[in-house]
């Protein structure tokens, strides 16, 4: 039992020393720091000179974390500019294009309203959409080109009426249901389609190919007037479709006329309008025999 005692006192002693150490060293720590503070107030410009040499100390390793952070942002805004570039080059082209295609049909429908309005006195009319529907499918292959809308008989739709995107002709109404129809594209190879070179009416027919693009066959042959890049847009004739809606957009001349890409892309198009029909008694006078005609 005595060695044990023994222990526990010369532990305890250690103790004592340690915490005796300890109270020294803190209260010489508070004594310091009771001076320095002291010392800052009443004279604070003697520590500028140790700041000033602990900054330069540290001023290269800060100055590296800040261009290493400088660095990082500029390359993440880089990179992130980069793959905005391309979404915003697509959106500003496409538009453009909308824009070229809004002043030709502006164009287009001003030269029409003064030639009008010069030898008719006109009014303008409004014309409402009978219907606006999505187009829920189209044909896949061949070179007959049908588009289905959501919307048939029971929404007004009839047969003959003009279907029209927001950048231009899409096709007309070819059957109707009860709450679908079928719409002819002008891609179809039976489509033909009268219209004019926006600018200056050189007359001409549009007709389809079974494809994305238009044959447009000259009225009058000669010397080809037309230029890549040219707009043609529907002339009214025929009654179906009323003038100045954009068309197509020529891409490759031809000895007769030219091929043309046409302006609203079925596939890339979601809603459209149905529109009632230009001039409903042009369009009757037109599917009348001949022979009928001369017989009233």
């Amino acid at each position: 039992m005595a060695p044990s005692g023994q222990r526990r006192s010369s532990y305890s002693k250690r103790a004592q020393y340690n915490l005796f150490t300890g109270y020294i060293v803190a209260g010489a720590g508070a004594l310091i720091g009771a001076v320095l503070l002291g010392i800052s107030f009443f004279q604070p410009d003697i520590f500028d000179g140790p700041r000033g040499a602990a900054q330069d100390a540290a001023s290269p390793a800060t100055e590296t974390v800040a261009v290493a952070r400088t660095g990082s942002k500029s390359l993440w805004d880089s990179i992130s500019g980069y793959y905005r570039a391309g979404s915003k080059n697509a959106e500003l082209k496409r538009e453009m294009e909308l824009a070229r295609i809004r002043l030709a049909e502006a164009e287009a429908l001003r030269r029409e309203n003064v030639r009008l309005k010069g030898l008719l006195d006109l009014q303008d009319e409004e014309r409402k959409p009978v219907a606006v529907a999505r187009l829920v499918g189209s044909t896949a292959s061949s070179t007959r080109r049908f588009a289905y809308l959501g919307a048939g008989s029971e929404d007004g739709v009839e047969v003959g009426m003009p279907v029209r995107s927001a950048r231009g002709v899409v096709g007309r109404i070819l059957e109707t249901g009860t709450t679908s129809s079928r719409v002819l594209l002008l891609t179809d190879s039976e489509s033909v389609l009268p219209v004019i070179r926006a600018g200056d009416e050189t007359v001409a027919f549009a007709e389809g190919r079974g494809d994305s693009f238009l044959r447009i066959k000259l009225i009058n042959l000669g010397i080809n007037p037309l230029a890549v890049g040219d707009m043609f847009v529907t002339s009214g004739a025929g009654g179906y479709y009323p003038p100045g809606i954009a068309v197509a957009i020529v891409t490759e001349l031809t000895d007769d006329g030219a091929l043309a890409r046409i302006v609203s892309d079925p596939a890339a198009t979601d809603f459209v309008s149905v529109e009632p029909i230009f001039e409903p008694e042009a369009v009757v006078g037109s599917q009348t025999p001949i022979e009928e005609e001369l017989g009233d």
